[in-house]
């Protein structure tokens, strides 16, 4: 298995881990927003997982804390990509 799909599968279980436990209750309220809206599953934990990829960059990268109102605020605004 390629490190990148690897990754894939770790960050997928995180949702999966949000969604079972509803924390935070915005990645349940996202992933059923995109669902109604004509993505599937897929794409939907593709979208979720862009936004924690963005919060687990900046804690590997950069050191700093994980940032819950930014991994928030990208779910929101979904399905715009989070570049912040």
């Amino acid at each position: 298995m390629k490190t990148n799909e690897i990754l894939r599968e770790q960050i997928f279980e995180i949702i999966k881990n949000q969604l079972r436990d509803n924390d935070p209750p915005e990645t349940k309220d996202t992933y059923d927003r995109l669902i109604k809206n004509g993505f599937d599953d897929f794409q939907t934990r593709q979208m979720i997982g862009q936004c924690l990829a963005v919060e687990l960059f900046n804690v590997m990268k950069f050191g700093k804390p994980y940032n819950n109102a930014r991994y928030i605020k990208n779910l929101k605004a979904l399905p715009k990509e989070p570049f912040d």
